[in-house]
C-alpha cells in the first residue's frame, strides 16, 4: 500500500496505456447497461472503473490513489476498503471486476471469497502473469470460481468467469 501511495501522482502515466489495453479485451467479454452495478476492487486511481457505461463503484487501500480518483471521477462511489473486507452487502453487485491487483491483496483466498460474496455472477479477474503467486492464484481462482475462459495478455492473465 506504501507503494501504491507513493505512486499515485503518476500512476497514470506510468500504467493507463496498458490497463486500456486490457479493458478492450474485457469489454469484448462483459457488457452493461445503465442499471448495472459494477465494483472494482483494487480501483486505484479509478482508471479501470470509469470507462463502464453502468453504476460504478471502486475499493482501494491506498487513500492517495483514491484521492485521485475521487478528484477525477467526482460521479464514482470510491471507498477505502481492502478487497479481504469489502464493505457491501452480499450480491451487491452485478459485476465485480479486480484488474491487476490479485498478486497484492494480503490473503489472496480471503479476497476471492469477498469478491464472490459481493457479487452474483459475471467477475473479471486479472493479475500480472510474471507474479510468484500465479501458480496459487490460479488454482484458487478455479477453486472459488466456474472460470469460462482464460486469455494470456501481454502482461496479465485475464480470467473471465461469466455464465
Amino acid at each position: 500500500m506504501k507503494y501504491y501511495n507513493s505512486i499515485a501522482k503518476g500512476y497514470e502515466e506510468l500504467h493507463k496505456e496498458e490497463q486500456q489495453e486490457k479493458l478492450k479485451i474485457i469489454k469484448k467479454f462483459l457488457k452493461v447497461s445503465k442499471n448495472t452495478k459494477l465494483l472494482d476492487v483494487g480501483c486505484g486511481t479509478g482508471l479501470t472503473t470509469s470507462p463502464w457505461r453502468c453504476k460504478k463503484y471502486g475499493i482501494d487501500p491506498a487513500e492517495n490513489m483514491l484521492q485521485k480518483a475521487k478528484k477525477k471521477y467526482p460521479k464514482i462511489i470510491f471507498k477505502k476498503a481492502k478487497a479481504e473486507k469489502i464493505p457491501f452487502k452480499a450480491s451487491f453487485f452485478d459485476v465485480v471486476i479486480s484488474i491487476t491487483a490479485l498478486q497484492n491483496f494480503q490473503n489472496i483466498e480471503k479476497a476471492l471469497k469477498e469478491i464472490k460474496r459481493v457479487g452474483k455472477d459475471k467477475f473479471i479477474l486479472t493479475f500480472l502473469k510474471k507474479s510468484s503467486k500465479r501458480p496459487n492464484i490460479n488454482r484458487l481462482i478455479k477453486k472459488h470460481f466456474k472460470v469460462k475462459k482464460i486469455i494470456e495478455e501481454t502482461k496479465d492473465l485475464i480470467y473471465i468467469i461469466i455464465p
